[in-house]
């Protein structure tokens, strides 16, 4: 037996209307869990800025969004850049009215070996991961400060901030100052009415995603891996992500949720045989052709 299915497609956690009149934004809004979220909050009555470097992704976060009834606007930005981020701000009142919900959802991976992973990728995913949290989070932080008003900031995390990532070094030791930002800001900007809080996703299949990663019942080998015996459904990300942002978590700042059906904790005595990191990712890996489902099971372990 799994944990139960969760409520339909189109149900909310909260009130309706419960964001009528504000103005969320979602960096990487546009496609995969960015996208989810989006959803859920414009089922409330949000108003939806999706940030994206791809016009692509921000023309199928819109779509998505307008498709159930809801107000989008597409803005492009790269998380890294200070200053696009200013920009992107400037234009998302204009289009829509200042920001009330910042989602950090962007995000960069890919599974290597430590030891062949070049220093431009390294600094690129910690760039997009960690330094894009904390940007966008100050331009956000600042201007409700300016207007006296308060404000909600949810991070997306991982698990591995607290094991490690082998096979990601970048993206865990991203993730891990990602947790550890979300601590230090929600102290700091609890005074200005600014909550800061985290969510760590597990396994959530969704359409971006190749079609044999998008498996949920059990039985199948991506479900025999977790405690649940099924994976996430991404409308359950999204539940999770209004609640936190809401008038009724207001209380709760600094926090990580963990919503993975208990994965992460599953570690026993009894373990599969290891297998170095270089054995699954490593150039031999590559060169075999043995890496691609190990890269599968990465991505959709973290998105």
């Amino acid at each position: 037996m799994a944990l139960p299915d969760p409520p339909p497609l189109g149900a909310s956690a909260l009130p309706a209307g419960a964001y009528e009149g504000q103005v969320i934004a979602v960096t990487g809004g546009g496609t995969g869990l960015g996208k989810g979220m989006a959803l859920e909050f414009a089922r409330l009555g949000a108003k939806i800025a999706v940030l994206s470097r791809k016009p692509e992704h921000l023309a199928a976060g819109i779509a998505a969004i307008e498709a159930i009834g809801g107000k989008a606007a597409g803005i492009a930005c790269d998380v890294r850049d200070p200053e696009a981020i200013a920009r992107a701000f400037d234009e998302i009142e204009q289009r829509l009215g200042p920001v009330d919900v910042l989602i950090n959802n962007a995000a960069g991976n890919f599974p290597a070996a430590a030891e062949e992973m070049t220093p431009n990728g390294f600094r690129t995913v910690v760039d997009i991961v960690l330094n894009g949290t904390y940007n966008c989070s100050r331009e956000f932080a600042l201007r409700r400060m300016a207007a006296a008003q308060p404000g909600a900031i949810l991070n997306i995390g991982a698990t591995y901030s607290w094991t490690g990532g082998p096979g990601t070094a970048h993206s865990a030791a991203a993730k891990a100052g990602v947790t550890n930002l979300t601590q230090s800001l929600a102290v700091e900007w609890a005074p200005d009415g600014i909550r800061v809080n985290c969510l760590a996703p597990g396994r959530f299949p969704h359409d971006d995603l190749p079609e044999h990663m998008t498996s949920h019942r059990v039985g199948e080998s991506a479900d025999r891996t977790i405690p649940a015996q099924r994976v996430g459904v991404i409308r359950e990300l999204g539940w999770a992500a209004t609640y936190l942002c809401s008038p009724y978590a207001v209380y709760i700042s600094g926090h990580t949720l963990v919503i993975d059906g208990a994965n992460w904790l599953r570690r026993s005595l009894v373990m599969p045989e290891f297998v170095p990191i270089r054995e699954q990712f490593g150039k031999a890996a590559r060169e075999r052709g043995s890496a691609a489902q190990a890269v599968a099971s990465v991505r959709g372990d973290d998105p």
